[in-house]
C-alpha cells in the first residue's frame, strides 16, 4: 500500500474546491486517503435553487452530498466527527485536539491537508487549521507528518509568502468538477461556471491548479 494521507476540514464541500484534484492524483498513485470532516455544515445558508432543503433536512442532505463527493474523488475512508457547524472556535480544545490526535495515532499519515490558520477567511476554517497544527506541533519532530495548508484570505501571500506547492490537476478535472457538483444544495451550475458555459481552456484555468503552503513548525 502507498502512503496514508489524512484530510481534516470543517465542512462538506471544503474538499471540493481546495484539494479534490490533488487527492484524486494521490489516489491514482496508490495512496489511501482518510477525510475527517468536522461538521455537516448544518448551519449553511444555501438550501438549493430552487430550495429543496430546509433547516431540519439540511444535515442529512449534506451528508449524502459529502458521500457522493468523496466517491467522485475516490476517497476510501470518510469520517464524520459530529462537531457543530459555525462554532468550532468555541469548542473544547481538549476534545477537538483529542479527536485529531486519535486519528493521527490510528492512521500514522505521512501528509495532512487542512486550512492555514489565520488565512482561510471562515472562522471554522481557521479554528480547524489551528487545532490541526496545535496537535501536530506537540508531537516529537520525528513523528510529525508534513502539513499542507490551503490559504485564500486577502493579501495572505504578503505574510506567508507564495505557495510552496502548486499542483497541476488538469488531468483530474473530471473528478474535481464531479466533487463540486455533488454539493447540489450549496452550489448551482451558474455559480460554478458563470452565467454561460465555459470553454475547456477556461475550466482548466479556473480549476486546473491547487495551491498549498507547508506549515512552518518551530
Amino acid at each position: 500500500m502507498g502512503q496514508h494521507i489524512l484530510v481534516i476540514l470543517p465542512h462538506p464541500d471544503d474538499e471540493a474546491f481546495t484539494v479534490s484534484g490533488t487527492l484524486a492524483k494521490h489516489i491514482q498513485d496508490g495512496a489511501y486517503v482518510t477525510y475527517a470532516c468536522l461538521t455537516l455544515g448544518e448551519m449553511g445558508r444555501n438550501m438549493g435553487i430552487p430550495p429543496f432543503a430546509n433547516r431540519v433536512t439540511l444535515p442529512a442532505i449534506r451528508k449524502i452530498e459529502l458521500e457522493e463527493s468523496c466517491h467522485a474523488i475516490g476517497i476510501q475512508d470518510l469520517r464524520m466527527l459530529g462537531f457543530h457547524d459555525k462554532t468550532l472556535e468555541f469548542e473544547d480544545q481538549d476534545r477537538l485536539d483529542g479527536e485529531i490526535l486519535s486519528l493521527i495515532d490510528e492512521l500514522k499519515p505521512s501528509i495532512v491537508y487542512t486550512f492555514y490558520p489565520g488565512y482561510s477567511v471562515h472562522p471554522d476554517h481557521d479554528a480547524c487549521g489551528e487545532a490541526v497544527v496545535r496537535t501536530i506541533g506537540r508531537l516529537p519532530k520525528e513523528e510529525r507528518p508534513i502539513v499542507y495548508c490551503v490559504a485564500f484570505s486577502k493579501n495572505h501571500q504578503q505574510v506567508i509568502g507564495k505557495p510552496m506547492l502548486i499542483n497541476d490537476v488538469k488531468h483530474f478535472l473530471q473528478q474535481k468538477i464531479a466533487s463540486i457538483q455533488a454539493h447540489r444544495s450549496q452550489f448551482q451550475a451558474a455559480e460554478l461556471m458563470g452565467n454561460k458555459p465555459l470553454e475547456d481552456e477556461e475550466i482548466q484555468a479556473r480549476y486546473g491548479t491547487e495551491r498549498f503552503w507547508i506549515y512552518p513548525f518551530q
